[in-house]
This record gives structure tokens, sequence and C-alpha cells, in this order.
């Protein structure tokens, strides 16, 4: 079983920066991928950024690389996706995601407002 619970969303102005972290509880969390995926409420679950379980390979959309960094720390068992330049369309719910045995888990997700 795999628990995950994301934080760190909130309201920001453009240009701004946020850094949200997921903790994962489980015992798989060190030799899983982890994953940030984003929703706008009437749109599809899109991808943003992933990370291999050493952290030493990651992936991101087109329209977030350079600004977007994901990392993770597998002592405290958490993945983070710092997010630099904010833009309006950034705006979303934000999900951690990882698969272990073919499952996909997904935390709540957190809230991200961009203003203009």
């Amino acid at each position: 079983q795999v628990q995950l619970v994301e934080s760190g969303g909130g309201l920001v102005q453009a240009g701004g920066s946020l850094r949200l972290p997921c903790a994962a509880s489980g015992r798989t969390f060190s030799s899983s991928a982890m994953a940030w995926l984003r929703q706008v409420p009437g749109k599809e679950r899109e991808f943003v950024a992933s990370i291999s379980w050493s952290g030493r390979t990651t992936y991101y959309a087109a329209s977030v690389k350079g600004r977007f960094t994901i990392s993770r720390d597998n002592g405290k068992n958490t993945v983070f996706l710092q997010m630099n330049s904010l833009k309006p369309e950034d705006t979303a719910v934000y999900y951690c995601n990882t698969r272990v045995d073919g499952m996909d888990y997904w935390g709540k997700g957190t809230p991200v407002t961009v203003s203009f």
C-alpha cells in the first residue's frame, strides 16, 4: 500500500515561485519512479515532470522545462516540485503519482493558482 500526500499549493502572483512536497508512505518509495501531473477543471490530467528512483533521470513537459525542477529525498520519502517563473496557465491542481506492481497511486492533490 502506498499513500501520497501533496502540500505547498496556494495563490501566487505571476513570476513567483512555489515548492510542492509530496510525502509518501510505503517501503517501495526509494525504488519507485515518481511523477507530478496537473489538472484544470474540464480538462484531462497532464504530465508535468517525473524522476527515476535514483533521482538521476528526470523528464519534463515542454511547457514547464527550464522553470520547474523535480527532485527527491529518499531518506525522507519525499518528492518535490520546485516551480519558478510561474504563469497564469500553470494554474491547476497538482497531483503526485507513482506506479507500484502495475498499480497507479495518487494523492488528493494540492491547488495552485497563479494570478496576473
